[in-house]
C-alpha cells in the first residue's frame, strides 16, 4: 500500500487559523505595529524553484492586496515577523507601497485576511512592482500547489 504525501501547509507561530491577527500586524496608518506575522510552510510540491505570497482581504470594497512578494528562493520555509524582503521581489500593495501593509478596516464587521503560498516551478516570474493582479497572471501557469491561513481583524 502507498502512503499518501503530506500535503503542502502554511502555518503561523504569530497567529492561529481563523483567530484576530495581533495589533503589531496591524497597518501603522491605523496606529498598528506594520510588523508581518511569521510563516512557515512544509510539504512543498517536488520540483518547487519558489515560491510566492500573496496577502488578500475580499472584504474590502473591491478587494485589497496588503502583501505581494515573489522569486522567493524555493530552498526557504520560513518568513520570520518583520521580514524585509531583499531576498525575493516585492510587489505593489493596494496601499501602492512595496512592503508588507497591515490590516486597516474601516470600523464595524471582521475582515479576513488571506495569506497563500504559491510554490512555483519557476525560478522568477517577474520583476520588482508588480501589483497583486499582475504577480498573479505572471504564476498562473507555474503553480504546482498553494496553501493558505487566514487571520482576522475588525476596528
Amino acid at each position: 500500500m502507498m502512503l499518501a504525501a503530506a500535503a503542502f501547509a502554511l502555518a503561523s507561530y504569530t497567529f492561529k487559523p481563523n483567530t484576530s491577527l495581533p495589533f503589531t500586524a496591524v497597518y501603522d496608518k491605523c496606529g498598528g505595529g506594520n510588523v508581518s506575522p511569521e510563516l512557515h510552510w512544509s510539504n512543498a510540491p517536488r520540483g518547487t524553484r519558489s515560491f510566492a505570497l500573496i496577502l488578500y482581504d475580499p472584504d474590502a470594497t473591491g478587494g485589497w492586496y496588503h502583501w505581494v512578494a515573489y522569486n522567493i528562493p524555493g530552498s526557504i520555509s520560513e518568513l520570520r515577523a518583520g521580514i524585509s524582503l531583499q531576498l525575493a521581489e516585492v510587489g505593489a500593495t493596494s496601499f501602492g507601497q512595496l512592503r508588507y501593509g497591515g490590516p486597516c478596516p474601516p470600523p464595524g464587521k471582521v475582515h479576513h485576511y488571506i495569506f497563500t503560498l504559491y510554490a512555483l516551478d519557476a525560478k522568477r516570474i517577474g520583476p520588482t512592482g508588480m501589483t497583486g493582479p499582475r504577480a498573479e497572471a505572471a504564476m498562473r501557469n507555474h503553480v504546482l500547489g498553494r496553501a493558505t491561513i487566514t487571520g482576522l481583524y475588525k476596528r
